[in-house]
């Protein structure tokens, strides 16, 4: 990869598979499938295809937190799709995806089956189909979708942004990590006083809101993201700190971190979940045991 400096942008971009770094081989110019691949469908309504980054941890912590509530109608087949392997890029993922990102999920409940992607349209749609984690008042739910959207409009800044340019560019460019760390800063600043005056994001009650934007900027200033924690100053972020915490303790939470989950700790890997006692009998510590 050429240096920043003595860049110049030519006259028609061409696509060179091998300068983005370390996730280079999961990004194209283009859409649709590489290859043919039939997806698995296990035994319940809701078939989940996904990977515990931030975005797919949103959809199996609100899949744990509405099986925790009673509704046994969320019951769920998690299938691990291996990005860096181009899974996402089969056939059967981009007829549900055409965006070829995880997650994504069908509901059989419904005939034909409801394709589900993006995962703030997944978390509303299952927050509407189980009447939980939303404000059943005009007001509360918009300002729970208020905030929803902002995670899913800022956290492209923290992750595509910041996290890209710190941790995994092919070299340090100071100015694009200066940009995005201000950035960083300036969204941690406004979660953080915005949780000054209320226990979640919307207020008393924890919603869809906290469950998006939980597995982004809590895994940050928690530093399980990026191992940037220092170098943003996170701990200054109080009262981040102190949601993030009391969300990062919830027993659902906890479930809902380790379902494809395929890097850290062993006993923290339930690489696929088809029944709730799998987090019983099938991390990746019991299996290699």
């Amino acid at each position: 990869m050429t240096e920043a400096s003595n860049y110049t942008p030519p006259k028609v971009w061409e696509w060179d598979s091998e300068s983005g770094g370390q996730w280079s081989k999961i990004n194209r110019p283009i859409a649709g499938a590489t290859h043919d691949k039939v997806l698995p469908v296990g035994k319940h309504p809701l078939q989940l295809y996904s990977l515990a980054t931030p975005n797919g941890v949103k959809v199996t912590v609100m899949l744990e937190e509405l099986l925790a509530k009673g509704h046994a109608g969320a019951e769920y087949d998690a299938h691990l799709i291996r990005i860096q392997d181009g899974d996402q890029f089969g056939s059967g993922f981009v007829e549900i995806n055409p965006n070829s990102k995880i997650p994504a999920m069908f509901d059989h409940s419904a005939t034909p089956p409801t394709r589900l992607f993006e995962s703030g349209s997944i978390l509303m749609y299952l927050a509407e189909k189980f009447g939980e984690f939303i404000p059943v008042d005009a007001a509360g739910r918009a300002e729970c979708f208020n905030w929803l959207f902002w995670q899913m409009g800022s956290a492209p800044y923290l992750g595509g942004g910041f996290g890209h340019f710190y941790k995994y560019a092919p070299f340090p460019i100071e100015y694009c990590i200066d940009r995005f760390t201000m950035e960083t800063k300036r969204q941690l600043d406004v979660l953080d006083k915005n949780l000054a005056e209320r226990e979640y994001m919307c207020g008393d009650e924890y919603t869809i809101a906290d469950i998006a934007i939980w597995p982004w900027y809590g895994s940050v200033v928690l530093n399980r993201t990026y191992e940037a924690a220092e170098f943003l100053d996170a701990a200054s972020y109080k009262n981040v700190n102190r949601w993030a915490s009391q969300i990062d303790a919830r027993p659902a939470v906890v479930r809902g971190m380790k379902v494809n989950r395929v890097f850290g700790p062993p006993e923290g890997q339930l690489h696929e979940r088809h029944d709730a006692s799998d987090f019983d009998t099938k991390t990746q510590d019991k299996l290699e045991s």
